[in-house]
């Protein structure tokens, strides 16, 4: 259901002032609740006496009504973070720890996703290149200001970062090298640079892409892949990442407890040979999953997957 909430045309917008821009310009767009926050000055103009005449902006009955939405969403989030963490004590108190201290994006998907929309970003490669690849560098500080703090505040080192707009099918291999490999590789830098571990989740198929991704420093990520080679991704990547998967979610749903225990095996014998694998789901474990085919997931990796 995404649509294109940003013009090819306001790339200089948001390279000038991202925080006015996604304020003034993006919020008013997509949360009908906002729209008057359209109305609001540029902050930064507010020096001197201005701050004392265009603070009337906030007075605006209908620009008080979006902040107090603010304020109610704002209620309801902490709510619903305070039952979270409950939760999270209560499943660590089992011994069930987090996976995720924090989570990131590829800059690709963040404007692909949240701001120019699919047909958007794939057309502003073609048409405005230096203009996406500039507002992708300007955008990953704020990437990395969402997940840091998270993870140095929970003391979970895992970033989780599911990517979506990069893999074979969506561009081709010139064009993963040249729009999404580059900034992503410096978000996925810049997070080990911080001691944290980037759990990169390249969903769909990336096959094609290995030798590429490759390109980051030994033992320092985790690359979890849904529908790619994870044998041929050990062989290229097994002395580099650590690779988590990739158990197919319709065998977990439709398949046998012997059809799962047959393919985990034969995950554990390629994918765990020489450590630097964790057995999962291809992208977690589905809703709709057969209990049995779960068990028997966990059963083999427990009774199989041992060093002897």
């Amino acid at each position: 259901m995404e649509k294109e909430y940003v013009t090819a045309a306001e790339y200089d917008d948001l390279l000038f002032d991202p925080t006015g821009f996604m304020l003034r310009q993006f919020l008013p767009r997509v949360y009908g609740a906002l729209e008057p926050l359209q109305q609001l000055p540029s902050l930064p103009s507010m020096y001197y006496t201005r701050f004392v005449t265009r603070t009337a902006a906030f007075a605006s009955p209908e620009v008080a009504g979006a902040l107090d939405a603010l304020v109610k969403a704002g209620t309801e989030a902490r709510r619903m973070l305070e039952r979270a963490k409950a939760f999270v004590d209560e499943m660590t108190a089992l011994g069930f720890p987090s996976q995720i201290g924090g989570v990131a994006y590829a800059p690709f998907d963040y404007i692909g996703d949240l701001l120019r929309g699919t047909r958007g970003v794939m057309l502003d490669m073609y048409r405005i290149p230096d203009k996406l690849l500039e507002a992708m560098e300007k955008l990953i500080p704020f990437i990395l200001q969402g997940a840091i703090p998270a993870a140095k505040m929970t003391g979970i080192p895992f970033i989780f970062m599911p990517l979506h707009k990069g893999l074979d099918g969506f561009m081709s291999s010139d064009q993963f090298k040249t729009f999404f490999w580059p900034p992503l590789k410096r978000v996925i830098l810049s997070l080990i640079q911080e001691g944290l571990i980037p759990m990169v989740l390249w969903e769909g198929d990336c096959t094609s892409r290995l030798e590429t991704i490759k390109d980051i420093p030994r033992g320092k990520a985790i690359y979890w892949f849904e529908r790619t080679d994870i044998f041929k991704a050990k062989e290229v990547l097994g002395d580099t990442v650590c690779i988590r998967g990739n158990v197919p979610g319709t065998l977990l749903c439709v398949g046998s407890p012997g059809d799962v225990e047959a393919y985990c095996k034969r995950l554990i014998d390629v994918g765990g040979k020489g450590g630097g694998f964790i057995l999962d789901g291809a992208i977690g474990i589905p809703d709709e999953a057969k209990l049995e085919n779960v068990k028997a997931m966990a059963d083999t990796t427990r009774e199989y997957g041992v060093y002897r």
